[in-house]
């Protein structure tokens, strides 16, 4: 990628020999590792309430990283603030008190909450009511001509509830689309805006964990209430599904059976080329009820003026967002703290800033971005990416970081989506300045890639790098993501440093 079709070799050269060597020189009493540590024990602690946008946590967040910023000597990015205001709506939906009842060829069977589904609703209004709505069985829920594949072909699922799978059929057959590695067509907020796209009255994502990459803790832990969208004031969001949801194994499994269908046979045809969609023959009458308040939230963002082309910019994100107070764990603790997820990535871009304000400036500006709501949907980035400070166009790359700590220092680096960004020669050549192996993971199957704010900016065409976080089983979107003073952060600083140097390539030579 070349922007405004400049590219510089001659003077940065030195400054970046410079950064080269500050990465070479990186030790275990690194001089900013107080600074990191006490970044995440802030933003992860009890008194920020786990930053659930809209929320008063909201505001001691946002207003914590502004005077962060500010302390820093970095410049407001929204025409003289640090805030951007982002209108979303925050709704819980009431199923009915039994559940929901379906009725099928062997009878009614009925779906709860928790247990059989999680369910949400991003429209605008007091109940939402579904008239005799048929089930559909959508295998994957993909429409992908690259691939060959239509899992609609044949079908109209106007008014209906579609049933689609997690990820795609790579993860089944490595022949099929690009093998382990998930497309976005895997993701479920890809089959949620298929379905919305074709008419569907609602959609629930069929869970299984290892094709989703967590637990059902996470589907429920993340939507359990106030679900959060961005909001069209003039239409309320009523063009949008009537319910999105996650349906789970043991549930699908009841539905189908009932319905006169084998499940197993149903989940093997679905993976095979040829696919055609199954009508269940059930369905549904019933009404939810709608809590919902819109609102505004806040991306926060800050700007390192460039000394020779200050109108084009690289990005270094990281969302600040996390789940509030929620249900609580096995020990009462209700508070989300999001330490690592992302505390850590906040930590690391208020690093890097400081790091920036020690150096000379470099060619393109440099735009810290905190993106709010990023754990329900990427919205913050959304967002911004549609209203940019800096046109798509000459923003030249996006760094982001998200759960980076804690981490050991390791030899090899391992990074999403190699062989798809620009981004890939800066990071193998500062990886070997390190003393470190660059390791491109082409199996990408929990989908990874596509779960941060980066993806946002992939979309709109911005090369962009994320490092693939470590084993998050034991804390992920867990109360007990805490911070402690065990954490090793060695590798976590390293991998800062790291990103760093290819953020200031990035900013030099693309």
């Amino acid at each position: 990628m070349q922007v405004n079709g400049k590219r510089h070799t001659g003077a940065f050269f030195l400054f970046l020999l410079f950064a080269s060597f500050q990465l070479q020189a990186r030790n275990p009493s690194d001089r900013y590792e107080a600074d990191f540590r006490n970044w995440i024990k802030t933003i992860g602690s009890d008194e920020f309430g786990g930053r659930k946008p809209m929320t008063e946590y909201e505001t001691k967040t946002i207003d914590y990283l502004a005077g962060e910023f500010k302390s820093l000597g970095l410049e407001p990015a929204f025409d003289g603030s640090y805030f951007q205001t982002v209108t979303e709506i925050s709704a819980s939906v009431q199923i009915p008190a039994k559940g929901i009842p379906v009725r099928t060829s062997k009878g009614t069977t009925r779906l709860s909450s928790p247990d059989d589904i999680m369910v949400w609703t991003t429209r605008g209004t007091d109940e939402i009511e579904f008239k005799n709505a048929e089930y559909v069985f959508c295998g994957f829920g993909i429409d992908a001509p690259e691939y060959g594949w239509n899992d609609f072909d044949g079908v109209d699922v106007k008014g209906k509830i579609v049933i689609a799978m997690v990820n795609d059929p790579g993860f089944y057959d490595k022949t099929l689309f690009r093998g382990r590695n998930m497309t976005y067509y895997g993701r479920w907020t890809y089959k949620l805006e298929q379905a919305q796209k074709l008419g569907a009255a609602g959609c629930l994502i069929l869970h299984n964990e290892a094709a989703a990459g967590y637990g059902w803790h996470v589907c429920v832990n993340g939507h359990q209430e106030n679900n959060l969208a961005l909001f069209d004031v003039e239409t309320a969001n009523m063009d949008e599904l009537g319910m999105r949801g996650w349906m789970s194994e043991d549930a699908c499994r009841r539905l189908f059976e009932m319905s006169g269908l084998d499940y197993d046979s149903a989940l093997a045809a679905a993976g095979k080329p040829g696919f055609k969609a199954i009508p269940l023959g059930a369905r549904s009458s019933f009404k939810m009820k709608v809590r919902y308040e819109v609102g505004q939230t806040c991306n926060v963002g800050a700007i390192h003026p460039g000394a020779g082309l200050k109108d084009e910019c690289i990005v270094f994100s990281a969302h600040w967002d996390h789940f509030g107070i929620g249900s609580p764990d096995g020990t009462g603790d209700a508070i989300y703290n999001g330490a690592a997820d992302n505390g850590s990535g906040l930590a690391a871009i208020l690093m890097i800033a400081k790091k920036l304000k020690e150096l000379p400036a470099p060619r393109r500006s440099v735009l810290f971005l905190a993106p709010t709501s990023e754990e329900s949907g990427l919205f913050g980035s959304q967002y911004y990416c549609e209203h940019p400070v800096f046109p798509m166009e000459k923003t030249a790359a996006c760094i982001n970081f998200d759960c980076i700590a804690p981490a050991p220092l390791t030899r090899n680096v391992t990074v999403l989506g190699g062989g798809e960004s620009s981004l890939d020669h800066y990071i193998t050549a500062a990886a070997a300045a390190q003393g470190r192996h660059v390791i491109f993971d082409d199996d990408n199957s929990d989908g990874w890639f596509f779960r941060s704010d980066h993806w946002n900016f992939v979309r709109k065409g911005v090369p962009a790098l994320i490092f693939k976080a470590g084993d998050m089983t034991d804390w992920y979107h867990k109360p007990n993501d805490e911070y402690s003073e065990d954490w090793d952060v060695e590798g976590a600083i390293a991998n800062v440093y790291l990103m760093f140097s290819v953020g200031l390539s990035a900013s030099e030579q693309l």
